[in-house]
């Protein structure tokens, strides 16, 4: 074995019954994606320590879809899905390989609804951001499942359900949005640190219900108080979050992380189960 990572993939190919560990990120700005900050570092720090996955399944804030899709390509493109960022951002690109037969196996899967094997999206930053930190080798295939925009919380997380046989075969599954996320009341004054009080209390609600596992709540994130209808104007950067929830079992505890609020108006806060 020449190195430690070709070790973790050999364990992980004998002992196919251990599972995967499942991941919410909070990934915040696409510079992110190109920082080695405290967020980031961590990001590093987990890849580091589970075992080096046979592929990343993604589910991204920024890919929100009637219907649900999986990229089945065998090269993503990167897709710079921001403006007024440095050139340097849109010169960024994650060569990750696809995994079109992971793709179909994926839809197989899901027998609630039909999964379509997408040929046009690729990787946006809310998957590439934090890829990049954690596999920079891109030698590990990373796939993308997007969000049907017309079902609510409680449809996601069920259907996160139906995917954690993948977690049997290696497939690490990674949410990535924001638990708190208002754009239009963030805060210059308050970009490196620091949440406004009821950015605070959301994010509080949220970090006592994963604790206590109080998963019904968070689905039913709507009855959580004004605070959490102010943290959650729109619903894409949360969803993800429901399928880290979903394909968390009952004898596993959920660990937090990054756990920061910046803008004012938004949280790194993260969550990794297993």
């Amino acid at each position: 074995m020449e190195t430690l990572n070709q070790f973790k993939k050999f364990t992980a190919e004998l002992n196919q019954t251990e599972l995967m560990p499942v991941l919410f990120m909070g990934h915040g700005s696409p510079m992110n994606g190109i920082e080695l900050n405290e967020f980031s570092s961590k990001w590093i720090d987990i890849a580091q320590n589970i075992v080096v996955p046979k592929a990343v399944l993604v589910v991204s804030a920024h890919w929100f879809t009637r219907g649900t899709k999986i990229t089945a390509m065998d090269m993503p493109p990167t897709i710079h899905d921001f403006g007024g960022f440095p050139q340097a951002l849109f010169d960024v690109q994650c060569p990750a390989a696809g995994n079109p037969q992971l793709a179909k196996e994926t839809a197989d899967l899901i027998k609630s609804t039909n999964i379509v094997l997408d040929h046009d999206w690729g990787l946006d930053h809310g998957a590439w951001s934090v890829i990049k930190h954690m596999y920079p080798k891109a030698d590990i295939p990373v796939l993308q499942l997007s969000i049907d925009y017309t079902k609510d919380a409680q449809y996601h997380y069920n259907l996160a359900k139906e995917l954690s046989a993948l977690r049997k075969k290696g497939v690490l599954i990674l949410g990535s949005g924001n638990m708190v996320h208002n754009l239009r009341m963030m805060s210059w004054e308050m970009i490196n640190g620091g949440g406004y009080d009821w950015a605070i209390e959301a994010n509080d609600k949220f970090k006592n219900a994963i604790s206590n596992k109080n998963h019904q709540s968070l689905i039913n994130y709507q009855s959580m108080g004004s605070e959490v209808m102010l943290g959650i104007p729109t619903p894409e950067h949360y969803l993800p979050l429901m399928y880290t929830l979903g394909l968390q079992n009952e004898k596993e505890e959920a660990t937090l992380f990054n756990d920061k609020a910046i803008g004012g108006s938004l949280t790194m806060t993260s969550v990794q189960v297993g």
